[in-house]
C-alpha cells in the first residue's frame, strides 16, 4: 500500500490530532497495536504538558506526537518509520476510492475501480503475449520475449490472485 498512514493528512495523524485537540487519547489508540499502547499514553500525556508552554512548544510537542504514533502505528505493520509525508501524496485511484466506498457504505466504486484496473492490465499483458507470439518462430530472441510476456502474464495474475484472496493484514496488524 502507498504510504498514507504516515502522511500529515493520512488516517493516523488525522486521528492523532483529533486526540490531541479533543483531549481524548481514545481517538488515536485503534492504530496501534495494543502492546505499544503505554508508550502512546506516556507520549500524549508528555504532549499534553507540552503545549501549555505556548504555540511552539504545541508545534513541536504535536510533531513529536505525531512522528511517535506513525512510529508505532508503522511498526505493528512490520514496516518500517521513515519520517512524516506532507499532505496531498498522490496515492492513486484506490485508497481515495476505498475512503469513499467506507464513507457511502456501498462498494460499488471501489470495485469499478479495481475491475476496471485488472480488466487493463489482463488485457494489455495477455495482448503483448499474444502479439509475440505471431513471431515466436523467428529464434530464439523473438521465442524468449514470448515466454518472458507469457510467465510475466501468468505470475502476475498468480499475485493479484493471492492478493485477492488473503486475509486481510495476515502479515501486519493494519495498513
Amino acid at each position: 500500500m502507498p504510504p498514507h498512514c504516515d502522511s500529515l493528512d493520512g488516517p493516523v495523524v488525522t486521528a492523532a490530532r483529533q486526540a490531541l485537540e479533543g483531549s481524548d487519547i481514545d481517538q488515536v489508540l485503534p492504530y496501534v497495536p495494543e502492546e505499544r499502547e503505554p508508550e502512546v499514553r506516556e507520549a500524549f500525556s508528555l504532549t499534553a504538558n507540552a503545549r501549555t508552554f505556548g504555540r511552539d512548544a504545541q508545534e513541536v510537542a504535536d510533531r513529536w506526537f505525531f512522528e511517535t504514533v506513525v512510529r508505532v502505528h508503522r511498526a505493528g505493520e512490520g514496516a518500517p518509520f521513515t519520517g512524516l509525508k506532507p499532505a496531498g501524496l498522490d496515492v492513486g485511484p484506490v485508497i481515495p476510492a476505498a475512503e469513499r466506498a467506507l464513507a457511502a457504505g456501498s462498494a460499488e466504486e471501489l470495485t469499478r475501480a479495481l475491475c476496471g484496473i485488472i480488466r487493463e492490465q489482463v488485457e494489455e499483458r495477455h495482448g503483448r503475449a499474444m502479439a509475440l507470439m505471431e513471431h515466436a518462430a523467428e529464434g530464439v530472441a523473438a521465442a524468449r520475449a514470448l515466454v518472458e510476456a507469457s510467465l510475466g502474464l501468468q505470475v502476475w495474475a498468480h499475485h493479484v490472485y493471492k492478493q485477492a484472496v488473503a486475509v486481510p493484514h495476515a502479515s501486519t496488524r493494519r495498513s
